[in-house]
């Protein structure tokens, strides 16, 4: 067996080779599991491990990370995988694939190639169902949407908070959300930029109270604006594009460009432009004169 981790998802390239070592491990025990990086090891160590025969055991599973990064391995790669002994499960990991390579063309074609990319909200909102489930809870689809609106898309943290709200109750409801849980802060700057353009003041500055209550800095707050209006400027410039297409080009989240878009739609390109060139200006300022970093920042969505 020769398989490939790939794909933007940390969280489900690690969680997917932990289920493949464990199940191997329970069989064979760890004697026959070897892993190697490719930062560490020269390509020659690498190929040796994969098609060397095991030691002590019937099988042995090599994990090898990165291993691309050593040119000769990426170059030989199809005979390398020739090579690979019929006792030993081989397993590679990498998190990012050129795919005008050969060395990604041969990994698809000639091993099981496992993409595993970043989940959007419908698909981070039925995982965590599932993972409840898994663990003996119970988490109703319309709660799932609203823990991942709370949280965010950040898929470890989404589960480190599932695993905090099954040890109080296995049943999670809305009450038990806004009782154990804070709102990522990602999450409620995009609140807060909509509040502002939608000349929502009051709703704004209780946002802003908010994110200065968790100890968010101001400086940080203006960087999340910046981003989040990049994000706007994306979508703004992309004319007839789905939000797949948008979100592949630009390196997004097809669940941060969905949310984004009803917002885009009520802004003029050059309004955007101004509140973009202004944020810059305030943070030079911030920098450069001293003025109060919360009453300057407050003043900005204001002008919203």
């Amino acid at each position: 067996m020769v398989v490939t981790l790939t794909g933007s998802n940390d969280f489900a390239r690690a969680s997917e080779l932990k289920k493949l070592a464990a199940a191997f491990v329970a069989e064979h025990t760890d004697m026959g599991l070897e892993r190697l990086d490719g930062e560490e090891h020269d390509a020659a160590r690498l190929r040796e491990s994969a098609a060397s025969l095991p030691f002590l055991t019937a099988r042995k599973m090599v994990v090898l990370r990165e291993p691309g990064k050593q040119k000769a391995f990426a170059e030989h790669i199809s005979d390398i995988l020739k090579d690979v002994a019929d006792t030993t499960d081989l397993i590679i990991v990498e998190p990012k694939l050129d795919k005008r390579l050969t060395y990604y063309k041969t990994l698809k074609k000639e091993t099981d190639f496992r993409e595993l990319n970043e989940l959007d909200a419908g698909g981070l909102s039925r995982w965590a169902m599932e993972y409840a489930h898994a663990q003996g809870g119970e988490l109703a689809a319309g709660d799932a949407r609203l823990l991942v609106e709370r949280i965010g898309v950040n898929q470890q943290l989404l589960q480190q908070e599932l695993d905090k709200l099954l040890a109080y109750d296995v049943r999670i409801t809305r009450q038990t959300i806004e009782l154990l849980t804070e709102p990522s802060p990602q999450s409620t700057v995009f609140e807060l930029l909509d509040a502002a353009f939608a000349g929502r003041r009051q709703r704004a500055f209780e946002l802003y109270r908010e994110q200065r209550a968790l100890k968010v800095e101001p400086q940080a707050i203006i960087a999340m604006l910046a981003w989040q209006l990049h994000i706007l400027a994306v979508i703004k410039t992309a004319g007839a594009r789905g939000v797949e297409d948008i979100a592949r080009q630009a390196k997004l989240n097809p669940f941060v460009v969905r949310k984004s878009q009803a917002l885009a739609r009520g802004l003029s390109l050059a309004g955007l432009k101004t509140k973009i060139a202004e944020l810059l200006q305030l943070d030079l300022n911030l920098k450069t004169k001293a003025m109060d970093a919360d009453e300057a920042l407050q003043y900005y969505l204001l002008t919203l």
